[in-house]
């Protein structure tokens, strides 16, 4: 044998000593940027919670509608959950990312994806760019462009939320900081802490996100419930909502009146029935937009 073919040999070799055999199994995806808790049996729902919450906020929604198995995400960083994965840069989009390879990995069939505030932008960000993952889409109370939810632009509080990660640097920008996310949207009763780098990072990375241009890339179904607190504020939010979601013909648009942004919490009857109706419709096209 030649020096090159033993060479060629020796790689080979090496390269099958390598390899898993074949009842050996790849290892299983675990997520760093988030866990996920698996609750009943069904068709698959992933639940994906807000800014600096955790799982616990679906409890009451996952106990009142059986029948779906639940996949309860909590963002590493979040309501005591270890920051690991999200300890440093981006938040949001890497997280979309794993929510995706979690989907394809776990061989989930399309399944529905719920997100609430920074969840919803977590579901447009997977069904826009991995749009074979994803049955449907349920947004709840967050816009394409998260700076419109407080009437700005991503273009227009860049400079601010640049502002906040310079605050944050500081010891008594952190304090104030964490005294204002600690009552920002954890859980009713008062969870455990969120931790505030993965917070700030997440707040700027929304701040300076818009996903409108990507809004024609959604395939799957959606739909966006919001929030209208009261009669007089119902014709603005349904006017902003319906501008906010025009680039994505067909979008159903459902809103809950005399609610904050907390849906599940302020009204949970009316969330639970909008639910219900999003997990009832199968995956063909949407029903026309309409406001409720």
């Amino acid at each position: 044998m030649n020096r090159r073919l033993f060479l060629a040999a020796t790689i080979a070799v090496g390269l099958l000593g390598c390899a898993p055999s074949a009842g050996e199994a790849a290892p299983p995806f675990k997520p760093t940027r988030f866990s996920v808790e698996v609750k009943g049996a069904g068709p698959d729902v992933i639940l994906i919670p807000g800014l600096t919450a955790g799982r616990d906020v679906w409890s009451g929604t996952v106990a009142s509608l059986p029948g779906y198995r639940y996949h309860l995400v909590q963002v590493a960083g979040f309501a005591g959950e270890p920051a690991r994965g999200n300890a440093a840069g981006a938040v949001v989009a890497p997280v979309a990312d794993e929510i995706a390879r979690y989907i394809l990995t776990n061989g989930l069939q399309r399944p529905a994806i719920v997100g609430h505030s920074m969840g919803g932008t977590v579901a447009m960000m997977v069904g826009a760019r991995r749009p074979e993952a994803v049955g449907k889409i349920m947004v709840v109370d967050m816009m394409p462009q998260p700076a419109g939810l407080i009437g700005s632009s991503a273009s227009a509080i860049g400079p601010l939320a640049r502002t906040l990660n310079r605050i944050v640097a500081t010891p008594g920008g952190r304090r104030l900081f964490e005294s204002v996310i600690g009552n920002f949207g954890n859980t009713r009763d008062g969870g455990s802490p969120s931790d505030t780098d993965v917070v700030a990072r997440a707040m700027h990375e929304l701040a300076n996100t818009d996903l409108t241009p990507e809004l024609p890339k959604l395939k799957a179904p959606l739909t966006v419930v919001y929030a209208a607190l009261d009669a007089e504020d119902a014709p603005r939010a349904t006017r902003i909502y319906t501008n906010a979601y025009r680039a994505r013909p067909g979008a159903r648009l459902v809103r809950i009146d005399d609610s904050g942004h907390m849906i599940m919490y302020d009204q949970p009857g009316r969330f639970r029935a909008a639910l219900k109706e999003f997990l009832a419709t199968s995956h063909g096209a949407n029903p026309p937009a309409h406001p409720e």
